[in-house]
């Protein structure tokens, strides 16, 4: 197929069928995601089972915010993707929670175990397809009621700096943005991103914090402070949860 006149130069994008790393959407990498796929989601859930949540603080600000409206914006850091996308997916008898994932060819895997987890999946880079991402997000968050997790030091990081695509997305729906930090008594960080992993029969603990909305006259300076705020707050919630592991 010919490549979307917007695409931006996109690597491995599922709107080329020959990508500039040379990787493409080919019978046999489709047929090794087909068996990749259900084997991820069984090892996650099986550490899910491994490490049991003993403890979840705040739980009624996820009331709170749904008692409003039916989606909001969940908000962790990237190292806390293991477990507070355990405790959303167990939510979704009354939300639908959802994940920006690249479009690339690479990205098909995640796309395809976050669907088979139970969660909805939103094709976009926010690298590389900032604004077309966003408009992505709004569209799921307003027109299709999905949930979308966004987290805001991402992948490439830098690590625990809360930036703004949470809050803009925030100010465009009036929808809450819903801040989340989980601890485990004992867990592995894989080095170059932090990302953390409980440790086999290990406890973890889940805090949620109030939902936070954000006004529609935004200026620069609301911006940065809105920021900082997220920051301070994510970092609060681990420790809550810290705290209740004892």
């Amino acid at each position: 197929m010919a490549p979307e006149p917007d695409d931006g130069g996109l690597r491995n994008t599922l709107y080329r069928k020959v990508t500039r790393s040379g990787r493409s959407m080919t019978p046999a990498r489709r047929l090794l995601y087909r068996v990749a796929a259900p084997l991820a989601v069984g090892i996650i859930r099986a550490w899910w089972l491994m490490c049991p949540v003993v403890a979840v603080r705040g739980a009624q600000h996820l009331d709170e915010a749904l008692a409003k409206a039916s989606s909001l914006v969940p908000c962790y850091w990237h190292q806390h993707q293991l477990f507070g996308a355990k405790y959303l997916l167990e939510q979704r008898s009354r939300m639908k929670v959802g994940w920006l994932i690249s479009p690339s060819v690479d990205g098909e895997l995640g796309a395809r175990i976050a669907r088979r987890a139970g969660g909805h999946v939103i094709r976009g880079s926010s690298s590389h397809t900032g604004a077309r991402a966003l408009r992505d997000y709004y569209q799921a968050l307003v027109k299709e009621d999905i949930s979308p997790v966004v987290t805001p030091d991402g992948p490439r990081g830098p690590r625990f700096k809360f930036k703004p695509g949470a809050i803009l997305l925030a100010q465009m729906s009036g929808r809450p943005m819903l801040p989340m930090a989980y601890a485990a008594s004992r867990a592995w960080r894989i080095k170059w991103d932090r990302f953390v992993i409980p440790v086999p029969f290990s406890r973890v603990a889940i805090a949620l914090g109030p939902p936070r909305y954000v006004p529609r006259a935004l200026d620069a300076a609301t911006l940065a402070r809105l920021q900082g705020e997220m920051e301070s707050e994510l970092r609060r919630l681990f420790e809550e949860a810290r705290s209740a592991l004892h």
